[in-house]
């Protein structure tokens, strides 16, 4: 029979409205409601249904819940089946008001009214049989909390803070190890222990339930049911699950961050072992959690509820629906209905020693002298704490008394065993003799270590071997035609020049690159001689030639320029400015303008008044103006003249490092409105004051001339 799953909506709260909910029960074929529909929350106009075996709204009672639902195991307990109810959902949907209620008579949970049941059915079966039959009740309640379990009949400063130990016993059950267990004679004293252990269980307030359980809660109800013939144990167990959450809605703290990561994992544990069962998985992952391992869903051999607990409203949409997919799983777990095997009584057994000394003697199994030993060993309880040892668990049959040898049988004899010594008899023998191994026994050497070296010599030995066995083998390779001592002679002269010429060309790129670094360096006499040098390797190479050309071209034109006379003091200051300016705007690669400092939104300056800039290319120092002859000036600064003088931007910026914005700043520098005339441009000297260009802007435009 698979597990029973059953869900159940919890009414409104207070602060939910009507209009926000969106899980709704619909009738199944039988004609009761067992089906639920929710939207997609990806997209409300699709609706997920899944059919269950009952589903209980807003409106039903904890009665009804309980005699459609829990009272019809009750029968089965007293017939020797573990029953199993536990409640399941996400925090806030009414699970511990399921299973433990409230205080008045209707708001009771199904624990309290399973337990009223079973005390009647216990009360009826004592009437029945005049007392012949009685029935005893014993109760031990636990917690799981962080993974560790916890006896809440003991006082929290009473704990240990590892908790209680969990043990397999037979037939694959998990006990709790050192766990308390109640007697319960009536209803009224189990009220009494049930209040008092339930003030001992982890509880806390989070921003979606104000008394939300920290801890799973675990209630066993052991039956006893003694009669003259036999005894019948079962089990009932109740849990009260917590539920998930999410701690992006609940706002818990640090200490309720650790509770609520302990609580998910434990859930994620049962959802992976639920989905490992429906998948018919060969591991199933119990032992990672202890609440699976107590709870071992599809291995407890009985009756197993589940109660779903739903909120229909809209703020629980993505939990309920992974409830859902969880409970939709859970109801495919086959689970095996199995009794309890009865304890059977029955006369003492006579034992004498003359029945149990033949060798067709008899013996009884070792269950049933087990169970017949234990029939009252929970009643001897109090008396066997008394003494340092605990009972004994089972009793193992042994016979007291030597079995008679009515007769040896000669062993047959070997032919390749020796021969006893005749000259010794049974009672003169001694009682250990040490003699030699015979040879056909003897264990041969020990065999030698072997080292790596002695492993590679052998590897290399096999593949020399097997080398030679295929040298054998291959047939005989064709004769190689020789060669005449011309065609040698021809090819050794080839390789020759080829040599050459490789080491000629090797030759003239290392002075290509020598004269690069020296390029790079600023030594520009130096670079033009390694250029010389490579010239006679790349004979026809242009771009070799032009390189030697503009290096000429520079060294002459910075030999006239420093060979030119500087008297004047106040030019050489000005220059040096200009220099010092030039530089700037150099490494700045943009032109600099006033307009932009102005523009700077974080920079605070004063604004100075603006002065009438005054042309200083149009009256040029007596000594420039007397450098500055027609003969001085090159092909290529004739056309950079040209260039900028016909003050046109596009053409300007045809220059080599020259963008828009520079090209503007020297047609703006040469239109100046403060020059009494046009401006004109007429040596190189000149050049180097306009505005914004540098000594090395100047020569990447000078470089870039094509003559």
């Amino acid at each position: 029979m698979s597990v029973r799953v059953v869900a159940r909506f919890r009414p409104l709260l207070k602060s939910e409205i009507e209009k926000d909910q969106i899980v709704t029960s619909h009738n199944g074929p039988e004609g009761n409601p067992t089906i639920v529909k929710i939207p997609n929350p990806k997209n409300f106009a699709e609706e997920f249904s899944f059919q269950f075996n009952s589903v209980y709204e807003q409106q039903s009672t904890q009665q009804e819940l309980f005699d459609q639902e829990v009272a019809p195991t009750i029968k089965h307990l007293f017939l020797g089946y573990d029953v199993t109810i536990f409640a399941y959902g996400s925090t806030g949907t009414g699970k511990t008001h399921t299973m433990r209620g409230g205080k008045s008579l209707v708001e009771r949970g199904m624990i309290p009214r399973l337990l009223s049941g079973i005390y009647r059915k216990s009360r009826a079966i004592e009437k029945s049989t005049n007392g012949e039959t009685t029935v005893s009740v014993q109760m031990s309640y636990y917690e799981i909390y962080n993974d560790r379990v916890f006896d809440l009949f003991e006082a929290p400063e009473k704990r240990t803070p590892t908790g209680l130990p969990i043990r397999e016993a037979e037939g694959g059950k998990t006990v709790v190890v050192g766990l308390t267990e109640v007697p319960c004679v009536s209803l009224k004293d189990f009220e009494i222990l049930y209040d008092k252990a339930n003030a001992n269980r982890s509880t806390g307030a989070t921003k979606l339930n104000a008394h939300s359980s920290r801890s799973h809660a675990i209630l066993c109800v052991k039956v006893t049911i003694t009669s003259p013939t036999e005894t019948r144990v079962s089990t009932a167990s109740a849990i009260d699950l917590a539920g998930s959450e999410d701690n992006r809605r609940t706002g818990n703290g640090k200490d309720r961050m650790v509770e609520s990561a302990s609580i998910n994992k434990s859930l994620f544990v049962l959802a992976q072992c639920v989905e490992a069962i429906s998948k018919k998985q060969q591991r199933i992952p119990y032992r990672e959690s202890k609440m699976t391992r107590i709870l071992s869903l599809g291995q407890n051999n009985g009756f197993t509820i589940m109660i779903l607990n739903l909120a229909p409203v809209k703020s629980y949409h993505l939990d309920t629906l992974s409830s859902l997919n969880f409970a939709n799983r859970t109801k495919k777990i086959e689970v095996r209905e199995v009794e309890n095997e009865p304890i059977f009584k029955g006369p003492p057994r006579q034992v004498s020693g003359a029945a149990l000394s033949g060798p067709a003697v008899q013996r009884q199994p070792l269950r049933p002298l087990a169970n017949s030993i234990n029939v009252n060993l929970a009643a001897t309880r109090d008396a066997a704490t008394k003494n340092d040892k605990p009972p004994k668990a089972f009793a193992v049959y042994s016979d007291r008394t030597k079995a008679v040898h009515t007769k040896a049988i000669p062993p047959k004899s070997s032919p390749l065993k020796r021969k006893a010594d005749t000259s010794f008899t049974a009672s003169s023998r001694p009682s250990k003799v040490s003699r030699p191994t015979p040879s056909f026994i003897r264990r041969g050497p020990e065999p030698v270590a072997i080292t790596k070296a002695s492993i590679e010599s052998l590897v290399e030995q096999k593949v020399s071997e097997i080398l030679a066995a295929r040298a054998l083998n291959a047939p005989d390779l064709a004769p190689t035609k020789t060669i005449s001592e011309e065609v040698q002679q021809r090819l050794d002269s080839i390789e020759k020049r080829l040599e050459g010429q490789e080491g000629e060309r090797a030759e003239g790129l290392s002075y290509l690159l020598m004269a690069k670094q020296h390029q790079a360096r600023g030594e520009d006499s130096s670079a033009l001689k390694m250029y010389q040098l490579a010239q006679p390797f790349f004979p026809e190479n242009e771009k070799l030639v032009g390189k030697i050309e503009r290096l000429r071209e520079k060294i002459a034109w910075r030999k006239q320029e420093d060979a030119a006379p500087r008297t004047d003091v106040n030019d050489r200051n000005a220059e040096q400015e200009e220099d010092a300016d030039t530089s700037y705007h150099d490494d700045e690669a943009s032109a600099y303008h006033e307009s932009e400092d102005d523009e700077a939104p974080n920079r605070v300056r004063t604004k100075k008044a603006k002065q009438k800039r005054k042309a200083r290319v149009s009256s040029p120092d007596p000594l420039t103006r007397e450098y500055a002859g027609p003969g001085a000036v090159t092909p290529r600064t004739r056309y950079l003249l040209d260039i900028v003088n016909t003050r046109d931007v596009s053409k300007i910026m045809t220059l080599s490092g020259l963008g828009a914005r520079r090209a503007e700043g020297i047609v703006e520098f040469l239109n100046d409105d403060g020059a009494e005339e046009a401006i004109s441009l007429t040596s190189w000297t000149d050049l180097t004051r306009l505005r914004g260009v540098g000594k090395k802007t100047l020569e990447t435009m000078r470089e870039g001339v094509v003559v």
